[in-house]
C-alpha cells in the first residue's frame, strides 16, 4: 500500500468576537498556539487561554473604533517545516479580511507558535502591525537560514515574553527582536518578570499592553509612555523593557 496522503483542509475565520462593528475600520487576527510538526486538526482553544482573553479585551477596547476581532482557525496543528502552514494560514486570513471589509489596517496577534506565524506573515500588504506573545522561535542553527525579519519593515512590532518561560525561550525572542530592530526601528519588546509561558501572573498587564499597542497602531491613538519609550530606545534597552506591575491602570491617551 502507498503512503497515506495528508488530508487537505482549509483555513477559516472564526466569527467576530463580541458585537460585529459597523462599519469595520480595522481588524485583529488572533493566531493561537500550535506544534512544531503535526498534520492533525488544531486543538480546541481552552476557555481560560490567553488567546480568548485577548479577543475579549481587544473587542471591548476597540468597539468604538470599529475594530473587528477574529480568531484564525488553522488547517493543521503544526508549523511543519518549510510548509510553514500556520504562517500561510495567517496570510490567507489577511486576504480574507480585505475581501470582507475592504482596505482596512490589520494587526496580527499571535501566541506561542502563533507568535511565529504573526511575525513570519507580517509582510502582507494589509498588515500594519504585529504582536507576538511568548513566541516560539527556532534555535539558532548555522546550517539553516535565520528566521526572516525583513518582512517586518514598515510595520510596528511588539514582542512580550515571560522571563520564567520554560516552553519558549525568551532569549531567542530577544535575539530575534535585536535583528528585527536593525531592519525596522518600530520594534519593541517587553519582559514580563517572573512570569511563565501562559502569562497568568500578569495577565491583566499583558492585556492592557496589547490593547494600548494595537489601538495605537491601527487607529493612531497615542500609546502609553512605556510603549513610546520602548519604541524609541536603542537596543538593548527598548528590547528588554520591563512590564510594570499595574500597567494599564492609568494609561495616557
Amino acid at each position: 500500500m502507498g503512503q497515506q496522503a495528508t488530508p487537505v483542509r482549509t483555513a477559516r475565520l472564526g466569527k467576530a468576537v463580541g458585537p460585529a462593528p459597523a462599519p469595520v475600520c480595522g481588524a485583529v487576527l488572533l493566531l493561537p498556539d500550535g506544534q512544531e510538526v503535526s498534520t492533525r486538526p488544531p486543538s480546541p482553544v481552552r476557555p481560560l487561554s490567553l488567546i480568548r482573553s485577548l479577543g475579549r479585551a481587544l473587542a471591548r477596547a476597540g468597539r468604538a473604533e470599529g475594530l473587528a476581532v477574529h480568531r484564525v482557525r488553522y488547517r493543521y496543528r503544526g508549523w511543519n517545516g518549510g510548509e510553514a502552514h500556520l504562517a500561510a494560514d495567517a496570510e490567507w486570513a489577511a486576504e480574507e479580511v480585505v475581501r470582507r471589509y475592504g482596505d482596512v489596517p490589520v494587526c496580527l496577534v499571535g501566541v506561542d507558535m502563533g507568535g511565529r506565524a504573526a511575525l513570519r506573515s507580517g509582510g502582507h500588504e494589509a498588515v500594519n502591525s504585529v504582536v507576538a506573545l511568548a513566541p516560539w522561535l527556532p534555535e539558532d542553527d548555522v546550517a539553516a537560514p535565520a528566521e526572516p525579519v525583513k518582512q517586518l519593515m514598515g510595520r510596528r512590532v511588539l514582542i512580550a515574553h515571560g522571563t520564567n518561560d520554560e516552553r519558549t525561550d525568551p532569549e531567542l525572542s530577544f535575539r530575534y527582536a535585536a535583528r528585527a530592530k536593525k531592519a525596522n526601528r518600530e520594534v519593541c519588546r517587553f519582559e514580563v518578570h517572573s512570569d511563565g509561558h501562559a502569562l497568568h501572573g500578569h495577565r491583566s498587564e499583558v492585556l492592557a499592553l496589547t490593547c494600548d499597542f494595537v489601538l495605537g497602531a491601527l487607529f493612531g491613538h497615542p500609546v502609553s509612555r512605556p510603549v513610546e519609550d520602548a519604541l524609541a530606545a536603542p537596543p538593548p534597552i527598548g528590547l528588554r523593557m520591563p512590564l510594570a506591575a499595574g500597567f494599564g491602570r492609568s494609561l495616557r491617551r
